[in-house]
């Protein structure tokens, strides 16, 4: 018996009777031999952890755009925590630990640079058709190792695609992740707009406070501890009734005073800008595509779709230096002079 089978056999007799189970994942699209030593959801988690496209998430905005300070959430440290929340509520339930933990790395894969700024960009321009989550997919699918895809499981694929708050993983380990996304955005989110001198924790409503918790790491606590506490023996991820209206209130807040707090969001108008210039150059200058990109093209791809898989697949810092390349003047220089 091999290293794996042993694994798939523990699984079998620890894991909650509602738990997604290696030995019963419905497969990839292309058939591979098994590991020797780890289940499938675990590849599907190192496959994501070693891409480029996850190591491009260091350097892509989660709220604040380009920060001047160390401290503030990029994308990629979000995805970590949605993935720290996921996987304690994951372990406390008996559920599928490998599975929640991939599905949290890959889920933000298809995010632009400087955030949902970008995003917001990209769908305008394409008629609704870019969607990060739907990007995030695709990048697993088809663009990562160079137009060959990842070859994730269903799940996996299925747990990154529903992510959002109006869709519904297959799974309780996608549905654990989906909620853990929203979870870390909030409290985190908030942190950093305490460290930006724009929030405080007297702003949240004290009855919201008084039910959720006075601090981000009170919230934390109570939110998790009421997922585990409802969802145990059950076939579902939910919270108390209380919590859950809590939440969504907090949500709402945070959506009126920092997701669209003009001082926060001050440069995102240059950065939508920036997005959308890069955008009509690319489509009238289609030959400065990389090569991987243009074989896409040929193959039958429509360009606008291409286009936007090369900027989704920016860094901030590579869209700005992309735009200044084609939009900002070179100084004249005569040599010797």
């Amino acid at each position: 018996m091999t290293i794996r089978e042993q694994i798939e056999r523990m699984e079998q007799e620890t894991l909650s009777p509602y738990a997604c189970l290696s030995v019963n994942s419905r497969g990839r699209d292309v058939d591979e031999p098994q590991c020797d030593i780890r289940p499938v959801f675990q590849r599907d988690r190192d496959r994501i952890l070693h891409s480029k496209s996850f190591r491009r998430l260091k350097n892509k905005t989660q709220v604040f755009l380009t920060p001047k300070g160390d401290h503030y959430r990029t994308r990629l440290s979000h995805t970590l925590e949605v993935s720290q929340n996921a996987r304690t509520i994951a372990k406390a339930l008996r559920l599928n630990e490998d599975l929640v933990e991939a599905i949290a790395l890959g889920h933000d894969l298809g995010h632009t640079p400087f955030g949902h700024a970008g995003e917001r960009v990209l769908a305008r321009l394409t008629n609704g058709e870019f969607k990060h989550n739907e990007q995030s997919v695709r990048i697993v699918e088809k663009l990562e190792k160079e137009g060959k895809g990842l070859n994730l499981t269903w799940e996996v694929r299925d747990g990154i695609l529903n992510h959002e708050m109006d869709l519904t993983p297959a799974t309780l380990e996608g549905k654990i992740v989906r909620i853990s996304d929203k979870i870390a955005y909030v409290n985190a989110d908030f942190d950093d707009g305490i460290r930006a001198l724009i929030l405080c924790e007297e702003d949240i409503p004290l009855e919201l406070r008084k039910t959720l918790g006075f601090n981000v790491k009170a919230r934390l606590n109570h939110l998790i501890h009421d997922i585990i506490i409802n969802s145990q023996d059950k076939d579902d991820i939910c919270m108390s009734d209380e919590s859950w209206e809590a939440f969504l209130e907090l949500r709402k807040f945070m959506f009126e005073n920092l997701y669209t707090n003009p001082v926060a969001k001050s440069e995102e108008v240059k950065a939508e800008a920036m997005i959308e210039q890069l955008y009509y150059y690319y489509m009238d200058h289609i030959d400065l595509l990389p090569e991987k990109h243009l074989t896409m093209l040929h193959e039958g791809e429509e360009q606008y779709r291409v286009v936007c898989d090369y900027i989704s697949g920016m860094t901030d810092q590579y869209a700005i230096t992309k735009f200044g390349e084609f939009f900002i003047p070179v100084a004249w220089q005569v040599d010797g002079y």
